[in-house]
């Protein structure tokens, strides 16, 4: 490399600050390339990132002791379990025919008792209300995939104009339950005896003043809401083009479903086990069942492995869909390359599953001490010390609950391990200056907004059909209710993966921007206006800047 300079040659992406006019990685003879099209972006050494893009190759398995772990607390799971069906005591349903026998001081069985199996019986009150809901239920489970699908398609053609009729709903759907409420609850007297007028004045002025912070939150960030409409516009796009996702996603839930059903039954077994014997209470024996040491440590293990089985499964799930989604995004063509699922399943139950059982198991802890916050906070347990520490702990799990998500993302793309690919995604992000929690934060909840929305309309439209055609009466606002819970758990699943896709294409945008290359141009597009982000502004940031 030559020491001359060249002051009116431009910086190139792959050029090193100390030699700028030859590049790090051509022979003498090239051509400098081209400028890169991204000039605030901070220089770093070329010979460690230009790689980061979509692994095709053969990968090697990762993070190997936590897919052994995992496949040992499953395999323990179930041997203990069929141990328990075959070990149960079947005297377990005869335990009212024992009574005590003071001559042997334990439990006998006396024949002179009869075991009568006395069955309840389940009828219902009303037939046309078991009628009424099985259909309403039937009919919104067929209705939502086209729902659904047809979300997606306006998401992707008209999303400015979907967000922006949805958002007035934000506003004046509280407002008519609200005021709805408070004049039912006037006009009912068991209502107006329960709540008296001042508490329902409070409730009354409490929603309209929750209304009025959700309305400063739009108008404070009212220019994010426009970028982020077309970050959803350009993320519908690519889930568009990729709709078999919708096919296997839902094969894989099921999948889960029966995986849990053997665990349900040997749990049901585990609580056959034990004996009957005598217990001593106020000087009264009795014959109680009492059950083997093990059980509840069984029980313990049994629902770990199950919270543990969740959270692999979901962690699966967002992996199979940034595979997917980024190997359409690096695909140059308009074509979407074939069999791109059937790789991306391949490598997350096989090499990267062990990153994949890892995840989890992070994702597991956090929503177990979480958990354990929330139940602490709720015995009102008072002191700064509490208070200081419960901050910390759920600033931490915050943090750990973001990264994990563009960690597995990350995974899911180049199949590097997870303590790699958390390292990696977080150099990339900083590297190029770009604000994760925009696109995390303000995409989840209009997206959330919207689905919430529709399902109130459907439940509306729902509740006066069935006042219409039907003689429920009262019973039809709980009909409507479920109908409007299925909706949104429906619709919910479309707005999880397209929440994930809008997190896979900006990892995908990041690598892009890093390798100074543009794979999908209207993605640029939107993502170059980006806020950039302001926590990490490196000196050669500000010495290109002055043009030195």
């Amino acid at each position: 490399m030559g020491n001359s300079e060249e002051p009116n040659k431009p910086i190139s992406l792959y050029e090193s600050s100390s030699s700028p006019s030859t590049p790090l990685l051509a022979k003498p003879e090239d051509p400098p390339p081209p400028p890169s099209p991204y000039p605030d972006q901070p220089e770093s050494d070329p010979t460690q990132y230009l790689q980061i893009s979509y692994n095709h190759d053969p990968r090697p398995f990762k993070d190997l002791p936590f897919l052994i772990l995992f496949v040992l607390v499953v395999l323990a799971t179930f041997g203990v379990g069929i141990f328990a069906i075959f070990h149960r005591n079947t005297n377990y349903s005869n335990l009212s025919s024992y009574e005590y026998d003071s001559d042997s001081t334990s439990c006998v069985k006396n024949t002179s008792l009869s075991s009568p199996t006395n069955w309840a019986s389940l009828t219902s009150s009303s037939s046309s209300f078991l009628r009424g809901l099985t259909w309403t239920l039937v009919i919104t489970l067929i209705l939502s995939l086209p729902i659904g699908f047809s979300l997606l398609w306006l998401l992707k053609n008209y999303a400015k104009q979907v967000v922006y009729a949805s958002l007035p709903f934000f506003i004046l759907f509280p407002i008519f339950f609200d005021v709805y409420w408070f004049v039912a609850c006037t006009i009912s007297s068991s209502c107006s005896e329960a709540f008296p007028l001042v508490y329902r004045i409070l409730l009354l002025v409490f929603v309209l003043l929750v209304v009025g912070v959700i309305v400063w939150i739009f108008v404070a960030n009212w220019h994010r809401i426009e970028l982020t409409i077309c970050i959803i516009g350009v993320s519908s796009d690519a889930l568009s083009r990729n709709l078999g996702l919708f096919g296997v996603l839902p094969f894989l839930t099921f999948g889960l479903v029966v995986y849990y059903a053997p665990i349900v039954v040997f749990l049901v077994f585990a609580r056959l086990n034990g004996k009957i014997a005598a217990q001593e209470s106020d000087g009264v024996y009795s014959c109680v069942w009492k059950q083997d040491a093990w059980v509840p440590a069984y029980y313990a293990l049994a629902i770990l492995t199950m919270l543990w089985s969740l959270t692999v499964m979901v962690e699966a799930q967002v992996f199979v869909i940034s595979g997917t989604v980024s190997q359409w995004y690096f695909t140059k063509e308009d074509s979407t390359p074939r069999r791109i699922i059937r790789s991306s399943l391949r490598n997350a139950f096989g090499p990267s599953f062990g990153t994949v059982c890892l995840s989890g198991l992070l994702i597991g802890v956090v929503r177990i001490v979480r958990t354990i916050v929330d139940g602490a906070r709720q015995e009102h347990r008072t002191g700064v010390l509490n208070l200081v520490l419960r901050c910390c702990v759920n600033a931490l799990l915050s943090a750990i609950d973001f990264l994990n998500k563009f960690t597995i993302i990350f995974a899911a793309i180049t199949g590097e391990a997870y303590c790699s690919s958390a390292r990696m995604t977080y150099e990339l992000l900083k590297r190029n200056l770009l604000s994760a929690v925009f696109v995390e934060t303000i995409s989840t909840r209009l997206l959330a907004g919207i689905i919430f929305v529709l399902s109130a309309i459907y439940a509306i439209v729902a509740c006066a059909i069935l006042k219409a055609v039907s003689n429920l009466g009262v019973d039809s606002y709980f009909v409507a209710a479920l109908a409007w819970v299925l909706l949104i758990l429906v619709l919910g699943f479309f707005v999880h993966v397209l929440d994930n896709v809008i997190d896979t294409v900006y990892v995908c945008y990041a690598i892009d921007r890093d390798r100074g290359e543009v794979c999908k141009q209207d993605v640029h597009e939107v993502y170059v206006n980006l806020p950039i982000s302001r926590n990490h502004r490196p000196s050669s940031m500000i010495t290109r800047t002055l043009g030195v």
